[in-house]
Parts: structure tokens; sequence; C-alpha cells
């Protein structure tokens, strides 16, 4: 299959990439490689990978490119509340723009299949399960952009979306602003975290399993469109708190403490089912455990001013 990967060099797309070129598609990946990532060189002597550095948001190179594909892939965004909030007109022109581009530009039978943030969960439900028919309310610009996109490529047909759990791990285009990431950094370097509104809970997911995941939806494309599902560990609805006391496990010396009075600018707090995919025979490979694992090995190597999206 003809594959067009929209910030392909980005944090997922640097692993989704080489799965799919692993797994026998052809692949081009449009990026502005706006962070100077050299995520994809590993790759490059794959004669199935085409690069074009440029901007999703641009008509005439996404006609050219989109014309040939399958299968479009729009990863192109800016990513996280702090970056959007900054930024507001890119976010809104690229996270919910290009999209748009992606659906006005492509012909009916040319797939799309698109990450959400479950972060449009908001404040969920209290103690009651998110599902993919739970209200969207999302905070931030950030999770409004994400769903406004979500909506426009579900009404637009052929295409399947995940509302994706807070995403962790190693990637070759590294962040360490994400939240395991960025606790696990603090655990090995600093020693000690500070929390905020430490009792809010949320989901989980390693990189691999999204690139996974996106595999699974070529291969049961026809009996998954049309759809939301969200994708995370069932085993990994957890607060703040928690996530600190699993990373402790593994770095004894780890201290947490809380400011009762503060508030954390990313209010997100829920749970999420993920019981919807899993049905479909998906389940995450990688354990929040093992993630954490991976991630104290790459702490070895990295450094935070490398990699960051703010």
């Amino acid at each position: 299959m003809r594959v067009l990967v929209t910030g392909g060099a980005g944090y997922i797309g640097s692993v989704l990439v080489p799965t799919l070129l692993n797994n026998g598609h052809e692949v081009t990946v449009v990026d502005s490689f706006m962070y100077g990532q050299s995520s994809l060189l590993d790759v490059c002597h794959d004669e199935r990978l085409t690069i074009k550095r440029g901007d999703a948001r641009d008509k005439e190179l996404m006609k050219r490119l989109i014309d040939e594909q399958d299968l479009i892939i729009p990863l192109a965004a800016l990513v996280g509340a702090p970056l959007c909030e900054r930024e507001p007109e890119a976010a809104c022109s690229t996270n919910f723009g290009a999209v748009e581009l992606v659906l006005q530009l492509r012909q009916p039978h040319q797939k799309v299949i698109y990450p959400n943030t479950n972060s449009g969960y908001g404040l969920g439900q209290g103690d009651a399960f998110c599902t993919e028919e739970t209200p969207l309310r999302p905070i931030s610009l950030y999770g409004r952009t994400k769903c406004q996109a979500e909506m426009a490529v579900l009404e637009a047909g052929n295409s399947i979306t995940f509302r994706l759990a807070t995403v962790f791990g190693v990637s070759p285009r590294m962040r360490l602003d994400l939240l395991v990431n960025d606790f696990t950094y603090r655990a090995v370097n600093d020693g000690f975290v500070v929390l905020f509104e430490a009792h809010f809970k949320r989901n989980y997911v390693h990189v691999r399993d999204v690139a996974r995941v996106f595999l699974h939806a070529i291969e049961n494309f026809e009996t998954m469109q049309g759809q939301a599902y969200n994708l995370g560990l069932s085993d990994a609805n957890l607060s703040k708190l928690e996530l600190c006391q699993r990373i402790k496990l593994q770095v004894p010396r780890f201290y947490i403490t809380e400011a009762p009075l503060a508030e954390d600018p990313d209010k997100r707090n829920y749970i999420v089912s993920n019981a919807k995919i899993e049905a479909t025979g998906y389940r995450p490979r990688v354990s929040l455990d093992a993630g954490i694992r991976e991630l104290l090995t790459a702490y070895q190597v990295v450094r935070r001013q490398q990699y960051a999206n703010v």
C-alpha cells in the first residue's frame, strides 16, 4: 500500500514510518523538520521511502502527493497545550486546517487514519469510564483543534480515528515533555518532582503500540472504518501520584511531593475504557513498567535541552 504520512519525522511518525516500511508499505513523508530532527536517517536507505521537506498546509505540494496515495495518515500538528497556547494561529491552521486540506484533496477511495487525543474528554465523568460514546469536552486549544479535526475526518467517510492516551517511550524524535517521559527524567536527573493536582488521572500508551495500531487498522480497515477508538493500556488509568509511585519502584531515591494550592494548566482528569479497540483483537504489548525501564536506559544518553516542543 502507498501511504502518505504528514509529520512523519515527529515523535510518533519516526516510529511509525519504519514500522510501515518493515511491513512492506511504500511511504511518503511530508515534514517541515521544524525541530531540526534527523529522526528518519536510519531508514533513508529504503527505496520505498520518499521524504519531502515541506508544510502540510501547502495546497500545491499536498495535491501532488495525495494523488499518488492509497492511504493518508495526518500526523502533522502542533502537539501539546503549552505550544498551542503560545502559537494559536499555527495550531488552528495545522491541527485542523491541514487535516481539512487532506479531506478536500483526496479522492473518495483514498483512506484516512487519523490520531486524535483522548484529552478531548477533559474533566471526564468522575469514576465512570470514558467510552467512545462519551461527549468530547476538550479544555485546551490543542484538544479543541484535534477534536474538530476528528469530527471532520469521520464525517468525510472512508476513515478511522484513534483517541490516543498520553503517549510515552523512546522515539528517534524524542520528547521529554510527555508526562511519563518527563517524570522519569526528573526521577533520574533531579531526584524529585513537585506535583500539581496529583490526584488527576489519565491513561497511557507506548509509542510503539501507537505505531502498531495503525498496522492493525490497515489490516482491518473494512470492519473498523467509520468509527473512533480509544487507545491505551487498560491497566494504566493512573493519577499523577500513582504514576510517580510506579517510577519510584525502579528509582527508589525518587522523592515525590505535592503543591496543594497550585493548579496544573493542563487540567485533564479522566479514566478511559479501551474495550472497543480490544474487541477488534488489538492489545498493546508494552507495559508501563517496561516503558519506564526503557526510558531509564535512554536517559543515560539524552539530555533535556535536545528534546522538547517548547
